[in-house]
């Protein structure tokens, strides 16, 4: 290969020809890696500290700069790509503009972080042009931004070297782990997943408490993805091996569920869709499905997606097919059901690496911690230096007629400011913020405000210093910072996370076949369980029935409102706050596998696919319909209580009362009970009575049960249960205040046990259960039951009780954070 150099500008026959003859394979390995290198670092891969690439990062830190902020008017999206193109990013406008679309897709980032105006597009279809749409930073950019003039980060050259960009952004959110990426470059690319962040948050703050913590301590808090179009997320051995590797892949799948369409129709309806495929995707598979006679049975296939109403595919199922077999073939044919591959690689210290969980958690809090200490250090030194003038000033307000005097006979303001800092033993700053003085600044009462703000100053200094001396303080201030983001842009979880299907694609009461699925299952002993985030499931096994009465109080990343002793074919009510019993075949629950300790709810099934409730009712418990059962013990928010006898079912309906309610009642606990146990009502008022439950007779379903507790005017029951004889039980009570919103406060909690609260008769008034503090009147959440008692939010993070207080009527101490349900 040769190449001729020729100088621009000179005539031609005063060219001088120079060929240089170069190696092909040189030049070209040369070049090559120079643009591998350019594409790994500066293009495809996202950074770990702030999970961005960098034109994702040039665009959040140009729109800060412009005040695109939040709380700002909408500005074209042209603009915005013309300013990072001509400052930041020497590419093509294309590449800048898809790059920002992404940003405000709520379909393909967990948390978007560009508030998108106008036509940004589906996943069918791309957005408008950048003339026709809008943008502004969305409020979660604000915490990626937040500190750029605090000298926490280091900023380089533009590739012009006449502006400056950070090199990385502060990021007080994990925004790589909750937003994921993806990206191909020269030999290698990156598929991460999104996850959701109070769990993300929650597991990095025990990260920071705990520096060694394992990658199984971790995964109690982060239990798998959390996808921006919720669905279902099949078997978890996958997501396991991509925490502890970097590398794995799971099965995304739609949430369905077989409605009647018409009057004598049925169709299976898609709410929820995998990650990443769009519904004009799903009915084109369906149709090509149908024509190549891979898929049977389906009629039509309708989108009734709208803005009201949400996502919402009709698929058509023929007079005579199985719904059931329909779904298991869409799930099997069609992208209703889609793999995800996970490859966690990012640039770390500008080297690529692939990380796990772990790894990934350890980057982005060592990057906190370097960022709250940069900003704690520049904070320090901007108090000192305002201290420095405060103290000059007052030196200077003190003796101010000296000062006039020093000033007045100075011939100019260099011989005057070189005067004071003689006279007075000043310093260079502090002269010349004399001389700048206004008036104004001389009375009385500028002197106080000096005074104040010196005082000020030197508690904030003091504060600052003891964050940089102390690094367990220090880390304690970026484990609030984070507290504080999850509490601000924290969202529930929207995928649900189901075990192995065990080779079935086909998974809830939607999804079970009545007629074939008995002769695959044995009609064997479990138990049914509900869980106080929403979730359904039963025991499997032949030791299921030991491991539930043994271990199954707690679950993980859970904890339960009810279980039952059943089996696997039979049938179990769904008691509601309205009073009713709804059927539930346990058959459709999905089964938990064997394990040595407690099961698993997280490889639950939602209420809503199983039951159908009205507006405003929930579900308080689960009760067996067994003729041979205990009797239902219910109790209500005025105080009623009731035994119902577990033969009064009738069999040919799917729903019916168990008792007649007075207006504004509402049932808020029920329990299966025997003659020997005893009943236990709570009131909101910290009045606690229990009474032998032989004292209540059973009673038929259209009655209306009898006095339990008396209570005070105001005030209602907030937990009714039961307590067997000869089992250890505890008393949880946690108070606040009345005005606040519900699941807003944290309040303050007891631990005591059951046998120091002595039982009265029923109808009476009962015993004081705790003691308010100041500013609280009410108790938010009480629970009585066996020990040891467990708490969560209500995202199903646990949250630490207090040790027990074997004082009835003391109170309580302060949460970390509000408590959802205690089980």
């Amino acid at each position: 290969m040769a190449r001729r150099n020729a100088t621009p500008d000179v005539p031609a026959e005063d060219v001088v020809e120079r060929i240089v003859d170069i190696d092909v394979a040189t030049e070209m390995e040369g070049s090559f890696l120079e643009y591998a290198y350019s594409v790994i670092y500066s293009r495809a891969l996202p950074d770990a500290r702030d999970g961005l690439k960098p034109v994702q990062r040039r665009i959040l830190y140009q729109m800060a700069d412009m005040g695109l902020r939040p709380d700002r008017p909408y500005v074209k999206s042209a603009r915005v790509v013309g300013e990072v193109m001509g400052k930041l990013h020497p590419h093509g406008d294309t590449a800048i503009y898809d790059a920002m679309v992404r940003m405000a897709q709520p379909f393909s980032l967990r948390l978007p972080l560009v508030d998108g105006h106008g036509n940004f597009g589906s996943l069918d279809d791309g957005p408008a042009a950048p003339r026709y749409t809008e943008a502004r930073l969305a409020p979660a950019a604000a915490a990626m931004t937040t500190g750029l003039d605090e000298d926490v980060v280091d900023f380089v050259p533009n590739y012009d070297n006449k502006l400056t960009q950070p090199e990385v952004l502060p990021a007080a959110i994990p925004n790589l782990l909750v937003n994921g990426a993806s990206g191909i470059a020269v030999g290698m690319a990156t598929n991460m997943a999104p996850h959701n962040l109070v769990e993300v948050v929650a597991a990095a703050r025990h990260l920071v408490a705990h520096p060694d913590a394992t990658l199984d301590d971790l995964m109690r808090f982060v239990p798998g993805p959390d996808l921006p179009s919720g669905g279902k997320i099949v078997g978890l051995d996958g997501v396991r091996d991509a925490y502890r590797t970097g590398r794995g892949a799971f099965r995304t799948r739609a949430t369905a569920r077989i409605e009647n369409v018409t009057a004598k129709r049925k169709g299976i309806v898609i709410t929820e869709l995998p990650y990443t495929v769009g519904p004009e995707k799903v009915i084109e598979k369906i149709k090509e499905g149908v024509q190549s006679k891979k898929l049977s049975g389906i009629s039509n296939a309708v989108d009734l997606t709208d803005r009201q109403h949400g996502l919402r595919l009709v698929i058509e199922v023929k007079t005579g097919f199985n719904p059931e077999a329909v779904l298991e073939q869409l799930y099997r044919y069609t992208p209703l059901e889609d793999s995800y591959s996970i490859n966690n690689v990012a640039l770390v210290e500008g080297q690529p690496r692939t990380l796990g969980l772990r790894e990934l958690l350890q980057v982005w809090v060592a990057h906190r911690i370097d960022v709250v200490r940069r900003r704690t250090t520049f904070r320090l030194a901007r108090r000192r230096e305002r201290l420095h003038l405060v103290e000059g000033l007052l030196v200077a307000i003190l003796d101010i007629d000296e000062v006039i005097q020093v000033i007045r006979t100075s011939d100019d303001s260099d011989t005057a400011r070189t005067r004071l800092r003689d006279v007075f033993d000043l310093s260079e700053p502090q002269a010349e913020y004399i001389l700048e003085l206004r008036l104004r600044r001389l009375t009385k009462f500028s002197r106080i405000e000096l005074e104040k703000e010196q005082e000020q100053l030197q508690r904030e200094i003091a504060d600052l210093e003891t964050i940089l001396a102390d690094e367990e303080r220090l880390r304690g201030v970026v484990s609030e910072e984070m507290a504080d983001v999850a509490a601000t842009y924290g969202t529930p979880r929207r995928t649900v996370l189901l075990e192995s299907a065990g080779g079935t694609s086909v998974t809830g009461a939607a999804a079970a076949s009545r007629s074939a699925t008995p002769l695959e299952i044995e009609d064997s002993p479990c138990w049914a369980l509900l869980s106080a985030t929403g979730l359904l499931a039963r025991t499997t096994g032949p030791d299921a029935p030991l491991r539930a009465e043994a271990g199954v109080r707690r679950a993980k990343h859970d904890v339960l409102r009810g279980a039952v002793a059943t089996t696997a074919r039979a049938e179990v009510g769904a008691v509601t706050s309205r009073g009713r019993v709804v059927r539930v075949s346990v058959l459709h629950l999905p089964s938990l596998p064997p394990t040595d300790g407690a099961p698993t709810l997280s490889g639950g099934v939602p209420l809503a696919e199983v039951v159908t409730l009205e507006a405003g009712e929930r579900v308080v418990g689960l009760t067996s319909l067994a003729p041979d059962a205990p009797t239902l013990a219910l109790g209500t928010a005025q105080g009623v209580v009731k035994r119902v006898s577990p033969g009064d079912v009738p069999g040919n309906r799917d729903a019916w009362e168990v008792i007649a309610l007075r207006q504004l009642d509402e049932v808020v606990g029920c329990v299966e009970v025997t003659d020997a146990d005893e009943l236990v009502l709570v009131a909101s008022d910290a009045s606690l009575l229990h009474f032998a439950a032989s004292s209540v007779r059973p009673q038929g379903r259209s009655a209306g049960g009898m006095a339990g507790i008396k209570l005070a005017a105001g005030q209602r029951v907030v937990h009714f249960g039961a307590v067997r004889p000869g089992v250890e039980a505890a008393v949880v009570t946690i108070a606040g205040t009345s005005t606040a919103l519900p699941g807003t406060q944290a309040g303050s909690v007891k631990t005591t046990p059951f046998e120091v609260y002595p039982g009265k008769g029923r109808a009476t008034g009962g015993v004081r259960a705790h003691r308010f503090l100041k500013g609280e009147d009410t108790l938010l959440l009480a629970w009585v039951g066996p020990v040891p008692p467990h708490a969560t939010t209500s995202a199903g993070q646990p949250v630490e009780l207090p040790a027990v207080d074997t004082r009835r009527d003391g109170s309580g101490v302060p949460l970390a954070a509000p408590v959802h349900a205690i089980g």
